[in-house]
């Protein structure tokens, strides 16, 4: 007869760790479950997002936010969900209707798909049928976002092309060149990961970062998908494909209807799965933070589902907070973040990384710690002498006599736009804005001679 004690321990002990071996026994029903699941709480998502942009915002700017459908306005995103499929449906008389009508479900359809290989907990028991909380898992699952992300792009410029409009076509190029520059440094972010894991899948990577996330052991990576994983979702402080001041609305400017609402989804849910890709990749995935983890059922039945979603969480509010904390930047500057400092970071620690690791499977040398830290102080001096040339070329620009120049000078050259090296930005204050230059009947005072270019305030429109 089994020891009273010895039953308690079995019972609270955790569940075996997912293999991809799991996923060749599911049944088809169980498969067809999952998906309503994933599908519901994404829909879910995508609201509660809605709703809590809105109000966290909203006291961040000290206003209410929406606070009159329902309860603290919980009912504002099914008024909208009501609300956009009732207006009217326009499709431009010079756009390519087979092209436009495809475009949104493009990006849609691929923002479900990428979730796929998310898991969002252990293997559990349904129905008497024991089976992993997860839709499915391939040896290359994380390959399979970067791959739907990469097709999730086509629906945005096939949309800025077919609309017919040069607004939608410039936020649809803007867009392209974006994701590709990012979607470079996100992947150049997952190989560090791959190299400590030793795999490709979801559920293998989850199972190495029991004793300790990776979030931890590659800081760098973790930053640098984090900066990425906002300029692949465009969103503040990178979301240019949708700059209002010179683009109206970007892509989606000749859209309404559902075919809007289906962008507008198409965003949301991409900002869950890569959320849900940081918590698998980096985070631990399902399994409890410490000093939860160090009870012994924390990572078994279903309470792995509520930690997956509390950091999940936790990183959709980041974005919130973004956008309600950082202004919009230059398209040059957003470029650049990519090129010239996520990637070549990004190679710089693969390297490193790929070193470590080599000599830590073969020796427990310090020799791999001697390495680190010479690749630090070459990072530091590489940067320092990068900033002193950018500061050496700009002065060049200036011309001969930047270095004698009042500083005040120099400030007021850039603010007028007449500095080399500044951005070029136009003068605040021309003389038209007075009326000087315009028609007699228009801009200057009735009465007024032909001669007097005095500037004028304008009076007549």
């Amino acid at each position: 007869m089994m020891h009273h004690g010895t039953l308690l321990h079995v019972l609270a002990a955790p569940a075996p760790a997912p293999t991809l071996s799991d996923f060749n026994q599911l049944i088809w029903w169980l498969v067809l479950l999952k998906v309503g699941i994933v599908f519901v709480f994404l829909l879910l998502t995508t609201m509660l997002m809605i709703w809590a942009e809105r109000r966290v915002i909203g006291r961040m700017q000290s206003r209410p936010g929406p606070n009159r459908a329902g309860p603290f306005g919980l009912l504002q995103p099914i008024a909208d969900a009501l609300k956009l499929p009732l207006k009217e449906d326009i499709i431009p008389r010079g756009a390519d209707k087979l092209v436009f009508i495809i475009a949104p479900v493009l990006s849609a359809t691929m923002a479900f798909i990428s979730f796929a290989i998310i898991p969002w907990g252990p293997e559990v028991s349904i129905f008497h049928h024991h089976t992993p909380l997860q839709v499915a898992d391939l040896p290359v699952a994380v390959l399979l976002v970067l791959a739907m992300s990469s097709i999730g792009v086509y629906g945005i410029v096939l949309a800025g092309w077919a609309s017919g409009s040069p607004y939608s076509l410039l936020g649809a190029l803007r867009s392209a060149a974006q994701v590709i520059s990012y979607e470079i440094a996100m992947g150049l972010a997952f190989v560090a990961v791959f190299l400590y894991a030793g795999s490709l899948s979801t559920t293998a990577i989850v199972n190495a970062q029991q004793h300790e996330w990776y979030a931890w052991l590659l800081p760098v990576s973790f930053v640098i998908y984090l900066f990425t994983m906002v300029g692949e979702t465009n969103r503040l402080p990178f979301d240019l494909p949708e700059g209002e001041g010179e683009l109206v609305a970007g892509y989606h400017t000749e859209y309404s209807s559902m075919k809007f609402a289906m962008f507008y989804l198409a965003e949301y849910i991409n900002m869950t799965t890569v959320s849900g890709l940081a918590t698998t990749l980096f985070l631990g995935g399902w399994r409890a933070p410490w000093p939860l983890s160090l009870w012994s059922g924390a990572n078994s039945g279903w309470w792995p589902v509520l930690w997956f979603l509390i950091k999940v969480f936790i990183l959709l509010f980041c974005y919130i907070w973004l956008r309600g904390s950082l202004p919009r930047v230059r398209y040059d500057q957003l470029m650049a973040i990519g090129w010239k400092v996520l990637i070549p970071v990004s190679i710089v620690w693969i390297l490193l990384i790929a070193t470590v690791r080599a000599w830590r499977l073969d020796s427990h040398s310090t020799a791999p710690y001697v390495v680190f830290g010479f690749v630090i102080v070459l990072i530091l001096i590489l940067a320092w002498s990068w900033d002193n040339a950018a500061q050496q070329r700009a002065m060049k620009y200036a011309g001969p006599d930047a270095d004698a120049s009042d500083p005040s000078d120099l400030a007021e050259a850039r603010r007028a736009g007449t500095d080399a090296s500044a951005f070029p930005v136009p003068p605040l204050d021309l003389p038209h804005y007075h009326g000087v230059g315009l028609d007699a009947g228009v801009g200057v005072e009735v009465g007024a001679s032909p001669s007097d270019t005095s500037p004028k305030e304008v009076t007549g429109a």
